[in-house]
């Protein structure tokens, strides 16, 4: 069931937060970008980096990188917080986008037990466009806010955490 998004106000936890977003379905996801950076600065992030690559299946890569070279860093003042994984898979004819979907999910998942970094998964593998129009470009349902709020919520249980260890 699709939910509206929920108008939340959570602060940053500091550090920066970085949004890896696919150029394919270039409408879409330029849309959830939007969102999803409005989010962040609406919660009082100042440092927000976004990278952008040719499609979903090349997120994992620059995600996984993001998180290495943040477990690198131990006297940074600006900690990487959180990555926000944003791209548009339309399914086709063939199973293509489902292989695609698959296997950015498994990356991404790992990606982020393996580094202790929050990943929010916002690679949204859809029936069509019109699924797609409701998703990213209606503000009540658009996912980019919602990844935003996620990974401001998961930075937070995080640092959380980092002060109880």
């Amino acid at each position: 069931m699709l939910r509206k998004n929920q108008q939340k106000k959570i602060q940053s936890p500091g550090g920066t937060f970085a949004i890896v977003a696919s150029r394919y379905n270039a409408r879409y996801v330029d849309a959830m970008l939007r969102a999803a950076r409005a989010e962040l600065r609406h919660a009082g992030v100042s440092e927000i980096q976004i990278i952008r690559v040719p499609g979903a299946y090349e997120i994992p890569v620059v995600a996984a990188k993001l998180a290495r070279n943040a477990s690198r860093i131990t006297h940074h003042t600006s900690r990487l917080s959180a990555i926000i994984c944003l791209g548009v898979i339309l399914r086709g004819e063939t199973v293509h986008a489902a292989h695609i979907g698959e296997g950015v999910s498994r990356a991404l998942m790992e990606i982020q037990l393996a580094h202790e970094i929050p990943v929010i998964h916002e690679v949204l593998l859809l029936e069509n466009e019109a699924q797609a129009r409701i998703r990213c470009l209606n503000p009540k349902h658009n996912r980019g806010t919602e990844a935003a709020q996620a990974a401001l919520a998961m930075a937070r249980v995080m640092a959380g955490l980092n002060r109880t260890v």
